[in-house]
């Protein structure tokens, strides 16, 4: 426990028995994945599991800190940084794009989901995996200045609720500072925390926003949309 004594201080022994033991799937490996990955490896999550198909660019390396080795796998890349920094954890990598033929057997065996994705297409699919499977989502989306995160689960509003997917081949990202990454990254690992540890006011039926202008943060009370095709039990996921 001496390693994790910062966070015995405030959430116990029992608290940290529950990070270690907890399962958490991390949904791409760049900018939001970088400091997602380095937060739950610091709080002593048991075991992360690290999904994405690209290999590191040197375009990445702005933002995408847990990477050094250009032409990489960012799975494999992400993976050595976590067992140098902390061996005991266990890191399981999927080098796939995550579809709704492969999903069931990627996400069976994780607690949370976090959306690091930086597509629509990725995100609203990643979204309908969480409302089809019952596990809760923590969403992340960042562009330029700006950023958003909030919890999903099958009883809270969804992505779907209060975004369109009519555009979902264009990138969320186009341009964007490292410091608006890690602040969008950060509040997504302390979101997935307080899920394992059943603490705190979860950010469920509210989108927070940043603004990094103004170092600015709204929050947006959001509801569940009658008319959403993800209250449909027979949900069928995009390809």
């Amino acid at each position: 426990m001496e390693r994790y004594n910062r966070n015995v201080l405030l959430i116990g022994e029992e608290g940290q028995k529950k990070l270690s033991k907890a399962k958490v799937l991390v949904c791409g490996c760049g900018g939001l994945g970088s400091n997602v990955i380095f937060n739950l490896a610091s709080l002593g999550i048991g075991e992360i599991g690290l999904v994405d198909d690209d290999v590191v660019e040197l375009s990445n390396l702005n933002r995408q800190f847990i990477h050094d080795k250009v032409g990489l796998d960012k799975v494999v890349s992400a993976k050595e940084k976590v067992n140098k920094f902390n061996p005991d954890i266990k890191v399981s990598t999927y080098k796939t794009k995550l579809s709704s033929d492969n999903y069931s057997e990627i996400v069976e065996k994780y607690d949370i989901l976090i959306d690091c994705f930086d597509s629509y297409e990725s995100k609203f699919l990643l979204n309908d995996i969480s409302i089809k499977t019952g596990k809760a989502l923590v969403h992340g989306g960042i562009s330029e200045f700006f950023g958003q995160v909030t919890v999903i689960k099958p009883t809270t509003a969804c992505l779907r609720c209060f975004l369109s997917d009519t555009d979902t081949e264009n990138k969320v990202s186009k341009g964007v500072l490292s410091p608006a990454v890690s602040t969008i990254g950060a509040i997504q690992s302390m979101e997935a925390a307080k899920q394992i540890l059943q603490i705190g006011e979860p950010l469920e039926n509210i989108l927070l926003v940043y603004n990094g202008l103004k170092n600015e943060f709204k929050h947006l009370k959001i509801t569940k949309n009658a008319e959403c095709i993800c209250q449909n039990k027979n949900l069928i996921l995009l390809k």
